[in-house]
């Protein structure tokens, strides 16, 4: 079908009418989305636009998703390493301490020394070599240590940045004697040699003084194992005296008996063996043997008139017991077993008298109970009881000097800060006798034993002991004895100490109406010239005051001796 130039026009036109249609349709569209990427990207200062042509969101991209733009690695050539230095991602000195060695040359870090460390004179590091000159040529050949090998740098402590080596525990008594251990014992022994003036040595009521010498050997050891425990103690004396005591005459020339025997020599010994079983961590067997020996001291009424010498008693016995720990409460339960002996005691005529009477023998048994109750703080009750039987009912006055009896205290042990340790406790002692013409034995009982360290030079003691003691004066049930002593002991230097020590004490012979009080004052100076090796003087004042007169008597001793210990 054939059109006409009429129709012709009017499909062009259709057709341009159309086409401005659509571009009246997409030309708003366009204006937006070119205002939308100028919005977004007008920061970004690209040459040509106001974004990269990668940014573009009208870029090629293949199905991938990749930018067809990109080179393809896999057919990309290598960039060529001739002329160009290695790179392996790794800069030069990256692992270089702060202080250590560096290539590049650049300042490091001052070494920081330790807290308490000496501070280097020089920093080590490049450039901080101190040439040391060389040491001067010996004019003799060197000693046998000169060509050791040196100690190493990090024991002498000279290391820079090292700390401060600790220092050991000071010495509490760098004069103590160290002992040798012997297999699971530590040994300690030491042995005291001493002279000196007594000026009554008898005690008389009139000083008679006299030189004397002084022998005091010690043995202490001590196991050192892990568990129970075992302890030996054994200290004796023997003083000799150059003057002996005759007994006088009376107007007629006969021989007179004397209170004070001829010869005054008097040995002393004091031995003990303490044991420990353990037997569960909270269950204890204890055990300890004792010795004794001894005279009666001078001046004591017991003491026969006319005597040759003094005669010696024996007392040994023992210990047994078991001890269990209940979490804080602690009980423990001693049975005791004690023998005294005396020698036969010989007279000036030549001729000796029996002492079997005073020879006895002692049954108890001791119960405490303890409790921890604050840190240092561990109150105890203790009550002991005993029977004493004697090898002949009758002494020689024709008293029975059987007896049964025991105390009851009650106190604490205590420990504040390591400055005051000790046990002090007070209590009542009682004995009846089988003869019922010698009145009970009854006194206040007081016991204590006080440590106070006032300053690191400075210690001071107290010590109270009180005893129930036999006596052979006719009518007296016994004699209560009760000891105070106060000592002081000072350390000038550690090699240079003193000690002042005064004793104050009481005996009540119940049953009769003599009351006796002992003074005793004394001052020591100790010089500890090594471990091994000390002198000592000392300068000592008894007094004995007695209500009987003619009893009483005064003493003044002055002594110097050595100590040699191990």
């Amino acid at each position: 079908m054939t059109l006409g130039p009429a129709t012709g026009r009017r499909q062009r036109a259709s057709t341009w009418r159309a086409v401005l249609a659509c571009l009246v349709l997409i030309g708003p569209g366009c204006l937006a989305t070119e205002a939308q990427t100028l919005t977004r990207d007008l920061m970004n200062p690209a040459r040509g636009g106001f974004f990269q042509p990668q940014d573009s969101y009208l870029r090629r991209v293949s199905d991938a998703g990749t930018d067809d733009a990109a080179p393809d690695s896999s057919t990309a050539a290598a960039p060529s390493r001739i002329g160009r230095l290695p790179d392996y991602g790794v800069s030069a000195a990256v692992g270089a301490g702060d202080t250590g060695y560096d290539s590049l040359n650049r300042k490091r870090k001052k070494p920081q020394a330790y807290p308490g460390a000496p501070k280097p004179k020089r920093p080590p590091g490049p450039g901080n070599y101190v040439a040391v000159p060389p040491p001067p040529p010996l004019s003799v050949p060197p000693s046998s240590t000169a060509n050791k090998p040196p100690i190493a740098p990090a024991m002498a402590g000279n290391v820079s940045g090292q700390p401060a080596r600790r220092r050991l525990r000071r010495d509490d008594d760098p004069f103590g004697a160290v002992g040798n251990y012997v297999g699971g014992f530590l040994v300690k022994s030491a042995v005291e040699l001493s002279g000196g003036y007594d000026t009554n040595p008898g005690r008389f009521n009139t000083p008679k003084g006299s030189a004397f010498y002084m022998v005091s050997p010690e043995f202490v050891a001590a196991s050192d194992w892990a568990r129970h425990s075992l302890l030996v103690d054994l200290r004796g004396s023997f003083t000799g005296y150059e003057r002996s005591f005759p007994p006088g005459v009376d107007n007629a020339g006969q021989p007179v008996a004397s209170p004070v025997p001829t010869n005054v020599d008097r040995p002393d010994f004091t031995g003990k063996i303490d044991g420990r079983l353990d037997v569960t961590h909270d269950t204890r067997l204890n055990s300890e043997l004792r010795l004794r020996i001894g005279t009666d001291n001078p001046g004591s009424p017991n003491i026969q008139a006319g005597l040759a010498r003094y005669p010696l008693f024996a007392t040994t016995g023992g210990t047994a017991g078991i001890e269990h720990d209940f979490n804080r409460l602690q009980v423990s339960l001693n049975g005791i077993v004690d023998r005294t002996t005396y020698q036969d005691s010989r007279l000036t005529d030549g001729t000796s008298t029996p002492n079997d009477d005073r020879n006895f023998n002692q049954y108890g048994g001791i119960a405490r109970v303890s409790y921890d109750l604050l840190p240092g703080v561990k109150p105890f009750a203790e009550v002991e009881a005993d029977t004493r039987v004697h090898d002949t009912r009758f002494d020689r006055s024709g008293f029975q000097r059987d007896s049964s009896g025991g105390y009851a205290k009650a106190g604490t042990s205590f420990e504040f800060t390591r400055l005051l340790i000790g046990e002090a406790s007070i209590g009542y002692a009682a004995r009846s006798y089988a003869d019922p013409r010698l009145n009970q034995l009854t006194g206040l009982l007081t016991s204590a034993s006080l440590v106070w360290s006032a300053t690191p030079l400075t210690t001071a003691k107290f010590i109270s002991v009180t005893s129930v003691d036999e006596s052979t004066l006719a009518g007296v049930s016994g004699v209560l004895t009760r000891t105070y002593t106060f000592e002081v002991d000072h350390d000038f230097r550690r090699w240079l100490g003193a000690v002042g020590r005064f004793t104050y004490g009481t005996q009540d012979y119940q049953g009769s109406a003599r009351s006796d009080e002992i003074y005793s004052i004394s001052g020591d100076l100790v010089y500890k010239l090594t471990r091994e090796f000390q002198i000592k003087a000392q300068v000592r004042r008894d007094i004995l005051s007695s209500n009987i007169p003619g009893a009483g008597s005064a003493s003044t001793v002055v002594m110097l001796g050595v100590r040699l210990q191990r």
